[in-house]
């Protein structure tokens, strides 16, 4: 699902090669790199919004994280897509893309849920599988990873 970008680097690569010589090349190649955002990295806008759809699918049917009473009502009281929408808004936004973001901060909107470090545990876990399952290369999904943990001050309940 991912591999589409590379795979394209790969075809400007070997065109450079014939055009400019293979020394240029590299070193356009390596700013290039340098410089592509995480959402670019990632494929853009669909392949997040696959991510995130999975994630919430299966994070809304988990009965580890759902053991909460108030974490598995609000999760039957908000509807998926809602929170699909919220949610790839939210890293599209993370990661570099065009995506702006216009829901309510983290703290705000997760306060009242009472999350544990069991749950956040639980919930991470479930997204490093997502990830694993939709072939995300290993540095983006650190990204991600890092991107999601920069949250967890807002949304795990310190009491």
């Amino acid at each position: 699902m991912f591999s589409r970008g590379k795979d394209m680097r790969v075809v400007f690569s070997f065109v450079g090669i014939l055009l400019l010589g293979s020394h240029s090349v590299l070193a356009w190649c390596d700013d290039t790199q340098k410089q592509v955002s995480l959402y670019d990295r990632l494929g853009g806008l669909a392949p997040i919004s696959v991510v995130i759809s999975d994630f919430i699918d299966i994070l809304g049917h988990d009965v580890v994280f759902n053991a909460n009473p108030i974490v598995g009502d609000a999760m039957k009281r908000v509807p998926a897509p809602y929170l699909k929408y919220h949610m790839t808004a939210l890293v599209c936004q993370a990661a570099g893309g065009p995506c702006l973001y216009h829901g309510r901060e983290m703290n705000e909107s997760h306060a009242h849920l009472g999350i544990t470090e069991l749950e956040w545990g639980r919930m991470t876990a479930l997204f490093r599988e997502v990830l694993v399952k939709n072939e995300v290369p290993e540095r983006e999904a650190q990204a991600l990873l890092a991107i999601v943990n920069s949250t967890k001050t807002d949304i795990v309940d310190p009491g």
